[in-house]
């Protein structure tokens, strides 16, 4: 982020001790501490946020997704079984229009029963 070297920082100390004195200067340095501490831990619960923004935008992606295939697979299902019932009726319909003559020369034959050896 900034470019200070060990020498640049010496005379910043060496600037500070002259302007602000050597009774005030502990003072002013602990003081700067906390305010970098404090500026570090907004930084720090600014990025956790974003994150967290970030990671539940990607779950509500992954639960619309989730919404889309399983209504595509309902749709899918229903009309398979939607299909199924329709030939199912055409067949007991078809069964049912056959002739009572045939079903009756049917259920007249002989059952042959297997012989025992």
């Amino acid at each position: 982020m900034f470019d200070i070297g060990f020498s640049e920082l010496l005379v910043i100390g060496v600037v500070a001790l002259v302007v602000i004195g050597p009774e005030k200067l502990p003072r002013m340095a602990r003081t700067i501490g906390h305010l970098a501490g404090r500026l570090q831990r907004y930084v720090a619960d600014v990025k956790a946020d974003i994150n967290r923004e970030i990671e539940i935008e990607e779950l509500r992606k992954m639960r619309d997704s989730m919404q889309k295939s399983a209504t595509e697979m309902e749709s899918s299902v229903s009309s398979e079984l939607s299909k199924t019932a329709d030939d199912l009726n055409k067949t007991v319909e078809t069964v049912s229009t056959e002739k009572p003559a045939d079903a009756a020369q049917k259920s007249d034959e002989p059952v042959q029963k297997p012989s025992n050896p």
